[in-house]
């Protein structure tokens, strides 16, 4: 089975299965929606906050991760959703979409990937950042830094937003 969070190789939109799909959407989207949920009561009578992580595939969906751009772009909107009940409850509720961010995921990936493609693991990790227009790889702390703006008091105002922290891989506004 191929795990559309893009852990082994790519597999074309056309050629997913109901399965795949519906595997995405239990995991991510849905598992998101209900930790939200089952948090609501407590998150209103604190005034907290919730950061829906999505991915920058949302705003760039490809073929080759089409379930997993879909699924994220169903976040967003489901981020959205919880923004506007948010403003009534109190509640702070955003998305980040984060790109090409170097974990163990990513690793786990390039190591299928490389083969795939005639490189070694540590060729596919030094051409991607070149090939998609970014400097470097993210970091986990760079997002991490992100949302702790977002949770603090300086961004306490930032209410609804998608924000995207990807090196500058998607070329869009």
């Amino acid at each position: 089975m191929v795990n559309i969070a893009g852990a082994v190789p790519q597999v074309d939109v056309l050629d997913m299965t109901d399965e795949q799909w519906d595997d995405g959407f239990a995991l991510k989207l849905h598992g998101a929606r209900r930790l939200a949920i089952h948090a609501w009561e407590s998150l209103r009578k604190s005034e907290g906050s919730v950061i829906f992580t999505s991915g920058n595939s949302a705003q760039a969906p490809k073929s080759s991760f089409g379930a997993v751009a879909t699924v994220n772009a169903a976040i967003v909107a489901m981020a959205k959703a919880f923004a506007d009940r948010g403003v009534r409850d109190g509640v702070q509720v955003n998305s980040v979409l984060p790109g090409p961010v170097m974990t163990n995921r990513r690793r786990t990936y390039m190591e299928k990937y490389a083969p795939a493609h005639g490189m070694t693991v540590e060729e596919a990790l030094e051409k991607f950042p070149a090939e998609v227009g970014i400097t470097r790889y993210g970091n986990p702390e760079d997002i991490a830094e992100l949302m702790a703006f977002v949770l603090s008091p300086a961004g306490r105002w930032i209410v609804g937003s998608a924000l995207r922290m990807d090196g500058g891989e998607i070329k869009g506004v």
